[in-house]
């Protein structure tokens, strides 16, 4: 079975890490037109260095949750072939040992030199002055795709959906796009399409069944029953 799996906030919110819609926690401290946005960063880029370093360090902290630990155990499994696409920046799927993950808004844990475009590593803290490895330029900025900015692998990502069996959301709110449309491509191509969310997303509709709950136990339960059905 060839599935297509995209997550959300939603998937790591039960390890700590919180969403921009939380009614508090460290998103609540900032307007999102400051610090994730490219407009924000040409602004005050020092404000939007000090809100990254602080998300780095909340995501330093998290680990993984049953949810990213059943996802792996389902891309490891016989019989499955997995693609693992991401909205979040954090790298929980990876800790829970998903291989094959592809981060559509970037990684909070690496750096993009915003005059070359290169990438590598980034520190615990980083500064705009600190100098690209390639070019030497101070132009330092998180390689995460702000908010105006396209998201990264979409070509790859398209190509998946057209060739699965199964589309999963898990953990989104069904609004912000060009993720939200997801649903519509998998759809128009005979794909079977499933949600798997705390609560129906903005575009439940759109989708052919859904399973509704906290990801921790919603996930490993809907695993299962693949596993066991493709035993």
């Amino acid at each position: 079975m060839n599935i297509v799996v995209l997550t959300g906030a939603g998937i790591s919110a039960e390890s700590g890490l919180g969403t921009f819609r939380d009614v508090d926690g460290l998103w609540t401290k900032y307007d999102l037109n400051d610090v994730a946005t490219p407009e924000g960063f040409a602004r005050n880029p020092e404000l939007v260095q000090d809100f990254y370093n602080r998300r780095r360090a909340n995501a330093r902290r998290a680990k993984p949750n049953a949810a990213h630990e059943a996802l792996a155990r389902l891309e490891a499994a016989d019989g499955v072939s997995l693609s693992l696409v991401t909205q979040n920046v954090d790298d929980l799927h990876e800790q829970a040992g998903s291989c094959n993950v592809i981060h559509m808004h970037g990684q909070l844990a690496r750096a993009l030199c915003g005059a070359c475009a290169h990438r590598w590593d980034a520190g615990e803290m980083m500064a705009v002055s600190d100098p690209c490895p390639a070019c030497g330029r101070p132009a330092t900025r998180p390689d995460v795709v702000w908010f105006g900015e396209m998201p990264y692998h979409m070509d790859r990502i398209f190509a998946l959906l057209l060739a699965a069996d199964l589309f999963v959301s898990i953990g989104t709110s069904g609004s912000v796009y060009p993720a939200a449309g997801f649903v519509a491509e998998a759809r128009c191509s005979g794909v079977e399409t499933l949600e798997l969310n705390l609560e129906p997303s903005e575009n439940h509709h759109v989708f052919d069944g859904g399973r509704y709950g906290p990801a921790s136990e919603v996930v490993p339960l809907w695993v299962a029953d693949v596993l066991g059905g493709a035993g």
